[in-house]
């Protein structure tokens, strides 16, 4: 089959899906529609077309775009339009997460599967609300119970709408936690080694080896570099 018809085969199925197709789930609805050909349509003559459609749908003039999210393929609309379609599907994603919604499904996303229990020993508070709304807004679910744990406690992971949410494929494309830190990272302060008054320069000691630095744990230390760094 030319690519160009087989483009057509594969958008008709993304568009009429009511959930993400992975890329072998098409490979096989297409053969099951395409029964009477001789030669089956390969993975690769699949992935062509999607690479095709793909570059076909980035285009500007269009309003939505083809995207891999939510583990497969889907007619996604471009995040400018998001706040004008959502008219059709309620205020379910137009209201803000609140900061402790936001919190708690930041520790659900980077723990999963997790008990209540152990978020509100990160949280420090209890979280029954939080949890309640990202239930509610289907961004969390119930995977399943802690057996080991006293009470068999139930445990929440991430939904599929999260990672469509958040346009993601699986949690392992989350950044990691040192790249979400990096920007609240404190800086080492340096601080000169200086000779406070009635003190006295020993014998052959130089000023500019003896900068001081605050590390990033907390530790002082001595860095030799700074000080040729002010003299440059």
């Amino acid at each position: 089959m030319e690519i160009a018809n087989l483009i057509q085969h594969i958008e008709a199925l993304i568009f009429a899906s009511d959930k993400p197709l992975p890329t072998l789930e098409i490979t096989d609805l297409v053969n099951n529609a395409l029964g009477f050909m001789d030669d089956k349509v390969s993975l690769d003559q699949v992935e062509a077309a999607l690479e095709g459609i793909t570059e076909k749908y980035s285009a500007d003039f269009y309003p939505f775009e083809v995207v891999q999210s939510g583990g497969g393929w889907q007619f996604l609309t471009r995040k400018e339009f998001h706040k004008t379609v959502a008219q059709l599907n309620g205020e379910k994603f137009l209201k803000r997460l609140s900061a402790a919604a936001l919190e708690t499904l930041a520790i659900v996303a980077y723990k999963q599967p997790v008990t209540k229990g152990e978020i509100e020993a990160i949280r420090g508070v209890s979280s029954d609300y939080a949890v309640h709304k990202l239930l509610e807004k289907e961004l969390v679910i119930i995977s399943g119970r802690n057996e080991h744990a006293p009470g068999q406690p139930l445990l929440y992971s991430t939904s599929k709408n999260f990672m469509d949410y958040f346009g993601i494929n699986s949690s392992d494309e989350l950044p990691k936690i040192k790249e979400v830190l990096a920007d609240q990272l404190i800086e080492p302060t340096a601080i000169k080694d200086t000779i406070q008054p009635g003190e006295e320069k020993n014998e052959g000691e130089d000023d500019d080896n003896e900068t001081l630095a605050v590390s990033d744990i907390g530790e002082l230390v001595i860095n030799n570099d700074m000080g040729e760094n002010e003299e440059n």
